[in-house]
């Protein structure tokens, strides 16, 4: 299982994502992003941000 907290990333947020894969958990972070935190676009860095701080939990 796929996990990310989106306060690696962005200091103070406390949305977590779970999910099979790294695409689930970007497709989840891309709406939170939008819906949460008002982004339009999602930059290639925050892409990439987001794709290092995803880490590998058992399930």
């Amino acid at each position: 299982m796929k996990h990310f907290a989106c306060g690696d990333v962005v200091r103070g947020c406390t949305a977590v994502f779970a999910g099979d894969t790294d695409d689930e958990i970007l497709a989840l972070v891309g709406q939170h992003a939008r819906a949460d935190h008002g982004l339009v676009d999602l930059p290639g860095e925050l892409v990439a941000a987001v794709r290092s701080a995803i880490t590998t939990q058992a399930a």
